[in-house]
């Protein structure tokens, strides 16, 4: 067992977010917590982490356990570069064992200049440079809040690979669902301040939590028909004189005094819209450029009705430039936009309103619209609020005071309370509890307008969308027919022919000359195919030798630095072995 925390309560100024609670961890286990947002997950995993201490309960660690912790909101020194922030709260030492693989890790997120100081990052890229940090840390356990937040499609694959090959514990709040899908096997829900534990990736949970609750009904409707049976025995005038009788009653009374289940509040989103004409929205061969760069070229397109479009690529592409353009908020450098008369478009962006943290949750609602008419009928600010999971007591306190995830549902309640016929969605997803994820595409599916949204939620794309617009970041907008997984595949499909022909390419280039091995590459051909197996063995060696270090933190850095070494020399052999096979089979060839 890595941790172990027992008896658990926290509390936040009014609100109970857990209470008397029980945690284990063991080598292996890859948790994810779920839960609706306010609930408390990232409260929890700052106690786990022991960033924060619990109000009662104990958590207990092995001394030599090594916890490295990624928190929702790194703090961090603007003044540093990208590459001293990584390796701020590490050694010297450290940092020359691990450079190498902080830059690599650092590419990989698309973060290219180690030199430039963090005070200039966007928000998404200094968690990226926390997440770097993290990952880097030598740890036991990782506990990691949201660490898919504000990462393109790639980026999340490349992180879902490094967390299955992770060999320690894993503790993280996440809503990605094809990431809890396939990266954890232990699911815990947090909800009305208790913890309930699931050995179970995302779908198997599904499956047991709705067991679970099938189960709880069916044993609150055996109390109630029992307490029915009672009540009426007593009141046919029962006088407990006798021992059974004082015991029927006993029972009965206890019957009465246990706790009914309790269910989470849960979204009920009606879509409140406005009449919709023809004429939608209109890109006509527009083109955007910045600093140079041409970001979307000539593009035109047509928005339909029934559309329901997902937008993707690389973070930094041009995605949220072309919603910005599509809701007329940004000009075109040339080309034009337009739109119907009709059209009122609903924009949930990725910057949000600017909300006034002192104003009352309530009067935000309630100054866009005191009420709005659905199909099923007209309710108030306060009624939408409610369907909202805002209750009374949350409606009336500052917006300062609500979580990350609330605020998020908040703008989102906001942006539909203005009965929008079109919605530009940019990056809807984040913050945004499963429960709710879940009930945000049941609305979208049955809204009546187009939706174009831009999300690197693959889980979110696959059920949302039936088309696909891909900008690679040459200005180009490529379509896709299909949801997120049809164009991931047609995009595999591309991809291989292109590799697949460069052999034949490189044969149809002019033969001025006899291609031949030189001394050097001949004496490399006969050698490299044992090179790489030694080194191979070498790395498994490595590996078997890190398990037994335990925590020998000296031992353990050698070892990692030699299997960075090794790796890198791999990585060169294998481009050589390619390089050289692909020259023989030339050469031989040409002879024939």
């Amino acid at each position: 067992m890595l941790l172990s925390a027992e008896h658990l309560s926290i509390n936040f100024g009014m609100k109970q977010l857990l209470t008397d609670v029980n945690f284990y961890l063991n080598d292996g286990d890859k948790v994810g917590i779920i839960g609706i947002n306010g609930t408390g997950k990232s409260t929890f995993l700052k106690v786990l982490a022991g960033a924060i201490e619990a109000d009662e309960g104990r958590i207990t660690r092995n001394p030599n356990v090594q916890v490295s912790y990624l928190p929702q909101n790194p703090v961090m020194d603007d003044n540093a570069t990208v590459l001293e922030q990584v390796f701020l709260h590490f050694p010297k030492e450290f940092r020359e064992l691990n450079e190498y693989e902080a830059k690599s890790m650092l590419n990989r997120l698309g973060l290219k200049d180690y030199d430039q100081k963090v005070g200039t990052l966007s928000g998404g890229q200094r968690k990226r440079v926390a997440l770097v940090a993290a990952l880097l840390a030598p740890a036991d356990i990782l506990m990691l809040d949201e660490p898919t937040n504000h990462l393109d499609s790639e980026m999340v694959a490349w992180l879902e690979d490094w967390l299955r090959a992770f060999r320690g514990g894993l503790v993280m709040v996440t809503h990605d669902r094809y990431f809890l899908e396939r990266v954890v096997n232990h699911i815990t829900e947090l909800s009305r301040g208790k913890l309930y534990h699931y050995e179970a990736n995302y779908s198997r949970y599904l499956e047991l939590k709705a067991q679970r609750a099938e189960m709880a009904e069916a044993s609150e409707r055996k109390r109630q028909s029992i307490l029915r049976t009672e009540r009426e025995w007593i009141m046919r005038g029962c006088k407990a004189r006798t021992t059974k009788s004082k015991e029927r009653i006993q029972r009965y009374e206890n019957l009465l005094n246990q706790d009914a289940p309790e269910y989470d509040d849960t979204i009920q989103l009606a879509a409140a819209t406005s009449r919709l004409g023809r004429k939608v929205i209109e890109l006509h061969n527009v083109t955007k450029v910045f600093d140079s760069r041409t970001v979307i070229d000539d593009f035109s397109y047509n928005l339909l009705r029934g559309d329901r479009i997902g937008i993707v690529g690389r973070n930094g592409a041009g995605k949220s430039t072309l919603l910005h353009m599509a809701a007329g908020e940004l000009e075109p450098d040339s080309g034009y936009v337009d739109i119907g008369t009709t059209v009122k478009i609903g924009h949930f962006s990725q910057e949000g309103r600017e909300l006034d943290l002192s104003m009352r949750v309530y009067d935000f609602i309630h100054d866009i619209a005191k009420e709005v008419r659905t199909e099923e009928g007209t309710f108030t600010a306060k009624q939408m609020m409610e369907r909202f999971m805002f209750p009374s007591d949350l409606q009336s306190v500052p917006i300062g005071k609500l979580s990350g995830g609330e605020r998020r549902r908040l703008y989102l309640l906001s942006v539909l309370m203005e009965a929008p016929n079109v919605l530009l969605l940019d990056e809807p997803t984040n913050d945004l509890d499963v429960m709710t994820l879940s009930i945000l595409e049941d609305y979208l599916q049955g809204f009546s307008g187009p939706i174009l949204t831009v999300s690197h939620d693959r889980f979110f794309l696959d059920k949302m969308a039936d088309f696909i617009f891909e900008i690679r970041g040459d200005g180009q907008v490529r379509q896709y027919p299909g949801n997120w997984t049809d164009w991931a595949s047609r995009r595999k499909e591309e991809e291989g022919p292109v590799k697949a022909e460069k052999p034949k390419n490189t044969q149809e280039r002019p033969r001025e000359k006899k291609l031949k091995f030189s001394y050097k590459e001949e004496r490399e051909f006969a050698t490299i195919d044992q090179d790489i197996a030694d080194l191979e063995a070498k790395l498994e060696e490595n590996q078997t030798a890190q398990g037994a270090a335990g925590s020998d933190y000296v031992k353990l850095q050698e070892l990692q630095a030699e299997q960075a070494e090794l790796e890198a020399a791999l990585e060169h052999k294998t481009e050589r072995w390619m390089y050289l096979t692909e020259l023989k089979e030339k050469i031989d060839a040409q002879r024939g």
